[in-house]
C-alpha cells in the first residue's frame, strides 16, 4: 500500500513539472510572437474601431479606422477623413486585442504616396497638418513625387484656379502629420 501512495505521488509531481514545462514554452512562444508585430499589423487589426490617434504635430484625431496602407491610417468622422502617416504616430489609443497581416500584396504596397495621389486625382480640398504643429497649409494637392507633395495654397472653398493660388508648398513626406480633407 505505502508502495503505491508513493508512485502515485511521483507521477503526479512529474505530472506536475510538465505540465510547468509546457506553460513556460507556451508563455514564452507567445512573447516570441508578440515580437514580431509591428504597428501597422496591430493597427491593421482593429478596422472598424473608433481610435483616437496623436500625432508628433501634437495633433489629436479620432475617428473609426477605415483603411491602412503600408504606411498610414485613415480615421473617417461623419464630416471628415485624416490620412495619418505611420511615421507621425507619437499614439494611438482605442485598440482591441487583434492584430491582423496584409492579405494583399497590391495593398501592402501603398505607400503614403498613393494616397495621396488619390487626393490629388479627385482634387480634394485639403489641410496639410505638419509635424512641427505650426501653420496648417490649405488648398489642393498639385503632384505627389516620391517623398513629397505640392500643395496649391487657397482660400477653403475656392476652386484650384492660378489667379487664386496664393502660394505652391513643397513638402517633405516626413514633414507631414497628417492630411485631412472634407
Amino acid at each position: 500500500m505505502r508502495w503505491t501512495a508513493l508512485f502515485d505521488d511521483m507521477e503526479a509531481q512529474f505530472d506536475a513539472a510538465r505540465r510547468a514545462a509546457g506553460d513556460a514554452e507556451v508563455a514564452d512562444r507567445v512573447r516570441r510572437e508578440q515580437g514580431t508585430v509591428t504597428l501597422v499589423d496591430r493597427v491593421r487589426g482593429q478596422i472598424g474601431f473608433v481610435l483616437r490617434v496623436e500625432t508628433s504635430g501634437g495633433e489629436n484625431f479620432e475617428g473609426e479606422l477605415t483603411h491602412v496602407g503600408s504606411e498610414w491610417l485613415v480615421l473617417s468622422k461623419a464630416s471628415a477623413e485624416v490620412i495619418v502617416p505611420l511615421a507621425a504616430i507619437r499614439l494611438v489609443e482605442g485598440l482591441g486585442r487583434n492584430v491582423a497581416g496584409e492579405s494583399s500584396r497590391v495593398r501592402e504596397g501603398l505607400g503614403l504616396g498613393s494616397a495621396l495621389r488619390t487626393l490629388a486625382r479627385d482634387r480634394a480640398a485639403v489641410i496639410v497638418h505638419r509635424v512641427e504643429g505650426s501653420a496648417r497649409i490649405e488648398g489642393i494637392i498639385d503632384r505627389v513625387g516620391k517623398d513629397f507633395m505640392e500643395i496649391a495654397a487657397v482660400l477653403p472653398g475656392e476652386l484650384r484656379r492660378s489667379a487664386r493660388v496664393s502660394a505652391v508648398y513643397a513638402v517633405p513626406f516626413a514633414g507631414i502629420a497628417a492630411v485631412s480633407s472634407g
